[in-house]
């Protein structure tokens, strides 16, 4: 694990882009290199998001839509989570990046309101893959508190603070002139303000009447027609929520004193019951104590027995520490249902969209903070569904992660199976029930597995295939260790304050499945996979005293040192052998705790489950009272059957098949004359300088308890480490534990002998110059920019590897970069990846036929380079890059081929060699921000793109790329977002999204019933065109809202015109214009029979006028 430097952040924060574009590769001069054909372009490469996994970080708000079965949650960042089906999900953003307070789907077409606190109205298209704004609203004079849209009504309910209610039509997104005022609505019953609009309804028998909650305890029945209230309902205790029974006759409202009233819709004197579920009740009649608020009910009936009442909060004051619940009162039961989080919101799905029908509630989704949990109301008991999203990622804050795209096809079923044998028992017998929207079309057909290590020692596989997630199997490291009893009891273990087992490093082989793992308390874990359940009666154990010290004259155990010009009491390759116990010499002769290590590691039988299975401990030990250095770099090679690992003070080296320690040695040791520093080792005990190494934070001082050090005087030197503040949930750069080791506190000389191992790589290449053919060999990079060569000597494979030492000795080979070395490897002649030498996995009890075991002995992938190569002179090239620069070496030659600046301002987080489209290239993402692509080996920039800056050190502790154009990083403590970075990926991606809204049929309204329709009584309609349009309720206020165009895009255009709103606007324009049709008709029908009917009357007058008149008189 590298050490960031908070300064160096910033500067890469501030620093421009256009100081970021690299120079073109340079060539050194003199050295000719073979043209190999390149076949990446810059048109493969183009960026873009692909998807979010995990837990909406900081939830707010959250919505369901009955008849699509898609739920909705809303963040206090601004962000939206949809999800459909298992594997059906997406992601999108408000640019403002204000809190979501509320969110109202258009049941059954494919749209979604969402309020903000920043008082803005968004409507979002649903029926596209990727959701967009079509409109917004902002409201100038007004808060937004509560927003309402009743069923197939296109106009919403908007509630103020100030007590107001507006009325917006979503399908142009303007506001009605009609405006429900809080004075008008409440008129002489208070004599105060009622305060903000808590709830809006309408009753569900009757839609011209609406029901209006006000934060001080009033409710308001207000007629929309008439245009006043009729009833007013005053409580004295304020009010939290209000819900409808489905005849519309009783409501029931929850109040900030633990109590919920149901009222008469005719009776407002007073309710007809008053409710304390969570209340003691006293014997003499008196009211019962006051309870805790009770924040929400829903009040839900069934056809077949009695209504639930479900409501969150309501607690009585003394259960002190008892964790939130979630009430559901059925009849005469009250069934309390504890939560792990605190309760966000709540809601109860139903059969029916219809408000005035038997509701037949079957689930509550309940939104907590860090969770969603859905409750089966059907069965007894009330069990929980097994969650399908992959909202679990932050069971454990997350700590590190590696990613693996194309990995062999057989590991994904393997963890599986052996991960399927994890699960919980005692969850619903039913199928999930949020299962709307449909799959998109998997274009990406290779698997892909992505590893995270968290803050509880636990590691997680998942399976990331076709832009999915999904748990595949959970590995606990912290099981080998032996857990402190009590607080008090702390033997000489932690070292760290909290999390003494999380996980640094990550070093997988997929090939062999061999996985190690390094920890925050200087430990490394070497794990074997396997399908047979073991029991290890003592799990395998080396101790390693990583700390150069020229004072401390020690006689080195076992076999001497490979021939190296070492200074005198370095400490020597030693094979030790296993031990099932730590070391008892606990303290040196001055009291200063010695020899012992962190962690203690369990002496009595471990059961190992099929899966990974410990294979061998490490750990460092205290060295004079000075804790082990936090490992800052990890390698495992299964071929060569050898882990690697170092610190700020040097390298070990152990050969994990023999269980023995192969190389010990300081950093500066690795140099041996060749030290370009000139230094001169220290010893710890003169000057005790904190290293910054790694992940943890040292802090000066702290007194550890007298059981851990007995020295009076070691208090002040004994050190505890701590984890960064942002392996913790809550994230920000506070802290500074990532300073590099080249802080400012620290001399020239202090801070070059902490010159910490930043990168290792195990490979078959040529070790010094003068060497013609390729060698097994381990290059080491330093956080100073050094790379240094150690040569491995291997015995034959078989029985032969088991019982001859393996021979590590520093080649001399030395060569230099400017910044911490990140990452290394090598190409062959023709530039293709030369991956290292691995050993295919397999059950190791189960006998092998002999010729496989000839195959076996040996194994390692076959070099693509032509054999003809290894009479070239220069026949393979390394790829190395630091945090400033990249290289490609030609070899043996150590000639340098090509080099590139990548960034001269800020430095490189992460570097990956990766393959994509055939062929491979160097991807880096920098601290400012900049996510990069360099060919190789010509090292041409293909790619570069401002993507996002580095604002916190998750970002740079879990960035990564793998093959194929893909990346990801931690966005939030619980959220992964990917990436892709091909011009494939992204074209494809449209057709990989999966869809939200698919066409179905909104279910047939509840039948009212014969004596209903001859007598009344059923649901009353409401023509709310004529009350709330332009034509009755005038124009609204133009200074109260401004309205803001969405972009939708075209396909929002057309998704919203081929939408059921569209259609409902047409078919009404259409009657409309009909109806205006005929009544022009009726009145020209009209006028005509007025005119004929005038006409017979004077023709009669005439008549009579001239009945009795002779022709000659007229």
């Amino acid at each position: 694990m590298r050490k960031f430097n908070i300064r160096k952040v910033l500067d890469g924060l501030t620093s421009s882009s256009a100081s970021q574009q690299p120079p073109p590769p340079q060539h050194t001069p003199g050295t000719r290199e073979p043209e190999i054909q390149e076949t990446l372009q810059s048109e493969h490469f183009q960026l873009c998001k692909t998807v979010r996994h995990g837990f909406p970080y900081q939830p707010s708000a959250l919505a369901f839509d009955p008849v699509q079965k898609i739920l909705a949650v809303g963040t206090q960042s601004g962000a939206l989570r949809l999800f459909g089906r298992p594997g059906v999900e997406c992601y999108c953003q408000h640019d403002s990046g204000a809190a979501v307070i509320q969110l109202q789907f258009l049941i059954n077409e494919g749209a979604l309101v969402s309020a903000l606190a920043d008082d803005t109205l968004h409507l979002w298209n649903l029926r596209q893959k990727r959701p967009a704004i079509l409109h917004s609203l902002k409201f100038c004079r007004e808060r937004i508190t509560f927003c309402h849209l009743p069923f197939q009504s296109k106009w919403l309910y908007v509630g103020t603070e100030r007590g107001n209610i507006h009325i917006v039509n979503v399908e142009s997104f303007s506001l009605s002139g009609y405006v429900i005022m809080w004075n008008k609505a409440i008129e002489l019953s208070s004599k105060s303000h009622p305060g903000p609009v808590v709830h809006i309804s309408d009753n569900p028998m009757d839609e011209g009447k609406l029901l209006i909650g006000y934060e001080s305890g009033t409710v308001v029945l207000w007629d929309l027609k008439s245009k006043k209230g009729d009833y007013r309902y005053t409580y004295d205790e304020a009010i939290h929520s209000v819900a409808w029974h489905h005849e519309g006759k009783q409501f029931i409202c929850s109040h900030s004193d633990g109590t919920l009233t149901i009222w008469n819709v005719r009776s407002p004197a007073k309710p007809i019951q008053t409710i304390t579920p969570h209340g003691k009740q006293l014997k003499d009649g008196k009211k019962p104590e006051p309870c805790k608020p009770i924040l929400k009910v829903e009040f839900k009936t069934t056809r077949s027995g009695e209504p639930f009442i479900i409501l969150s909060g309501g607690l009585s004051y003394d259960t002190v520490g008892r964790r939130p619940c979630l009430t559901v009162m059925h009849g005469k039961s009250t069934a309390v249902l504890e939560m792990d989080y605190s309760i966000v919101d709540f809601l109860t799905l139903c059969e029916t969209p219809y408000p005035n029908d038997f509701q037949e509630p079957y689930a509550v989704v309940v939104l907590l903070e860090k969770d969603l949990v859905l409750i089966d109301l059907a069965q007894n008991g009330y069990p929980i569904f097994e969650n399908p999203y992959p909202l679990s990622i932050h069971e454990s804050p997350v700590t590190c992660c590696e990613y693996f795209a194309d990995c062999p096809v057989d590991l994904i079923p393997a963890l599986y199976s052996v991960g399927a044998r994890q699960k919980r028992q005692g969850y619903s017998k039913k199928e999930w029930p949020i299962n709307g929207g449909n799959w998109g079309l998997g274009a990406q057909s290779y698997p892909e597995i992505i590893i995270t290590g968290h803050a509880d020692g636990s590691i997680k596989f998942w399976d990331a295939s076709a832009i999915t997630l999904q748990v595949l199997y959970k590995l606990k490291t912290a099981k080998v260790f032996e857990k402190s009893r009590n607080k008090d009891d702390k033997p000489n273990t932690d070292i760290v304050d909290e999390d003494p087992y999380a996980i640094q490093i990550i070093s997988w082989c997929p090939e062999s499945r061999m996985l190690c793992i390094a920890g925050v308390s200087a430990h490394v874990i070497i794990y074997r996979f396997s399908k047979q359940e073991v029991i290890v009666e003592v799990i395998p154990m080396l101790e390693v005293r990583l700390l150069y010290e020229i004072n401390d004259v020690e006689s080195p155990e076992g076999e001497q040192a490979p021939p190296l010009p070492t200074p005198v009491g370095a400490p020597s390759p030693q094979p030790i052998p296993p031990q099932s116990h730590p070391s008892t010499s606990s303290s040196s002769s001055d009291g200063l705790r010695d020899n012992v290590p962190c962690l203690k590691v369990k002496n009595s039988p471990l059961k190992q489950s099929p899966g990974y299975q410990t294979e061998l401990v490490i750990q460092l030990v205290w060295v004079g009272g000075e804790p082990p250095q936090q490992i800052t770099s990890l390698s495992v090679n299964s071929s060569y059957g050898l882990v690697v690992f170092g610190n700020c003070n040097g390298i070990a080296v152990v050969d994990y098949l023999q269980k023995a320690v192969l190389l010990n040695l300081g950093t500066i040791e690795l140099y041996g004359s060749n030290d370009p520093y000139r230094r001169e080792p220290r010893s710890p005990r003169k000057s005790r300088q904190p290293s910054g190494a790694g992940l943890c934070d040292i802090s000066e001082g702290t007194v550890v308890p007298e059981d851990r050090c007995k020295s009076p005087t070691s208090a002040k030197m004994s050190r505890k480490l701590s984890l960064p503040t942002d392996l913790k949930p809550d994230l920000d750069i506070k802290d500074n534990s990532f300073s590099r080791s080249r802080s400012s506190s620290v001399t020239s000389i202090d801070k070059e002998s902490r010159e910490a191992i930043s990168a290792l790589h195990f490979c078959e290449t040529f070790t010094r110059k003068a060497d013609s053919s390729p060698s097994p060999c381990l290059w080491v990079g330093t956080t100073l920019g050094t790379v240094l060569v150690i040569a491995l000597n291997l015995p034959p494979g078989g029985e032969q590897r088991l019982l001859q030492p393996v021979i590590v000795s520093p080649s001399g080979t030395i060569l230099r970069l400017k910044g911490a070395i990140l990452r290394m490897a090598f190409l062959d002649t023709t530039g293709c990846l030369v991956p290292p030498a691995f050993e295919s996995w397999r059950e190791l009890s189960v006998p092998e036929e002999k010729d496989e075991k000839e195959k076996l002995k040996k194994r390692r992938p076959v070099s693509v380079s032509p054999s003809s190569s290894q009479e070239l002179s220069e026949n393979q090239y390394a790829v190395i890059c630091s945090e400033k620069q990249a290289k490609v070496i030609s070899l043996p030659a150590q000639n340098c081929a090509y080099k590139q600046n990548i960034t001269e301002t800020s430095f490189v987080l992460r570097g990956d060699v990766v393959a994509l489209s055939n062929s491979i290239c160097l991807a880096c993402f920098c601290a400012n921000g900049h996510i990069m692509t360099f060919s190789l080996p010509s090292l041409r920039p293909l790619l570069d793109v401002y993507y996002l800056p580095l604002t916190n050190m998750r970002i740079a502790r879990t960035f990564c790329f793998t093959n194929n154009g893909q990346a990801l990083y931690l966005v939030s403590p619980t959220e992964i977002q990917r990436l892709t970075y091909s011009q494939e990926t992204c074209e494809n991606l449209q057709e990989m999204l999966g869809e939200l809204f698919t066409p179905v049929e909104t279910p047939e309204a509840p039948n009212r019933g014969f004596f209903k329709g001859l007598f009344g009584g059923g649901a009353q309609s409401l023509d709310r065109e004529e009350l709330f349009g332009e034509l009755s309720s005038g124009k609204a206020s133009r200074s109260l809202a401004q309205h803001i165009p969405g972009p939708g895009g075209i396909e929002g255009v057309k998704g919203a015109a081929s939408g059921v709103v569209g259609e409902l606007a047409r078919a009404r324009l259409a009657l409309d214009e009909r109806g205006q049709k005929l009544g022009d008709l009726e009145e020209r029908t009209t006028a005509m029979l007025s005119s004929a009917d005038s006409f017979s009357k004077h023709a009669h007058e005439m008549m009579l006028k001239y009945k009795d008149k002779k022709w000659y008189q007229f």
